[in-house]
């Protein structure tokens, strides 16, 4: 009796799932793109042309909203202390929280995973409930509206954000690597900054590059402790808004709101290799 070889069907049903999921994909990410994109729109249209109905994809594009309110609410000395404040606190975050990150991986302390834990639940206190007490402070020492300021109360709730991202990747890391390094004559801080900070550089810098975006986008602090000098970018979009005396001003809230959105799209794709290679690491290590 002879059989007969009978090649394996083809398989267009997972061919067709796999196109399913990136048209999925693809609309996903333009449906959450969209607002962006008509922000931005927006932004170069005259004031007749933002109210019109149906809304117009093609018009005539002017830059006057963008010159009026670089004079009118300072966005260039703005933008420059969002950058200080923004870069400040990412590094001050990242130095701090680094090193207590690696101390609750590896130190073995009485009560070290509960100090962690409280440290992580101060990030569920309302920012409101600080602000004042902060204020209050700043103004007492005469430190309100200076960067350092904003850069100290920023450091308050992006250090335990650090702290518990570079635990995970420090207990990713086998513990071989200090102990042989140790073995060989490092003390602790040389195996740290020697070994163990090299290898964990791609995690580092994608945990700096998430501090400072959100040190970027913060308000509230800087509504508070700042007045005119260290005064960032979403306190000029926060007057803008809640100047509706003429009813609101969508040019200018768009202008604004691009010239914010724009530089962090740009560092993104500047740092976005140490960004991915740092996510990849973090995902694929242990």
């Amino acid at each position: 009796m002879t059989t007969v070889a009978t090649s394996a069907p083809s398989r267009p049903s997972g061919q067709l799932g796999h196109r399913i999921r990136i048209v999925s994909g693809v609309a996903v990410t333009l449906l959450f793109l969209f607002p962006v994109f008509w922000m931005v729109l927006t932004s170069f249209k005259q004031q007749v042309d933002i109210f019109t109905s149906p809304p117009k994809f093609f018009f005539t594009p002017t830059v006057s909203t963008y010159v009026e309110y670089f004079r009118r609410a300072d966005i260039e000395r703005r933008l420059i202390n969002t950058v200080i404040v923004a870069a400040g606190s990412g590094l001050l975050s990242i130095v701090v929280g680094t090193m207590a990150g690696y101390a609750l991986a590896r130190i073995r302390l009485r009560g070290a995973a509960t100090f962690g834990v409280l440290i992580l639940l101060s990030r569920g206190v309302p920012p409101i409930a600080l602000a004042v007490p902060m204020f209050l402070v700043a103004r007492q020492l005469g430190l309100t509206d200076k960067h350092i300021t904003l850069i100290l109360a920023y450091s308050t709730f992006l250090v335990p954000y650090v702290m518990w991202l570079m635990r995970s990747f420090f207990l990713s890391l086998p513990r071989e690597l200090e102990e042989s390094a140790m073995i060989d004559g490092c003390s602790r801080y040389g195996a740290f900054f020697k070994i163990i900070m090299p290898i964990s550089l791609p995690g580092l810098i994608s945990t700096l590059i998430f501090s400072m975006i959100l040190a970027w986008e913060e308000l509230l602090f800087a509504l508070v402790l700042t007045n005119r000098v260290a005064s960032t970018i979403p306190v000029a979009i926060a007057g803008i808004a809640g100047d509706t005396i003429n009813g609101a001003n969508w040019g200018a809230l768009t202008a604004v709101g691009t010239i914010t959105v724009v530089p962090v799209v740009i560092f993104a794709l500047l740092v976005q290799k140490w960004l991915i290679r740092g996510l990849a690491d973090g995902a694929t290590k242990g």
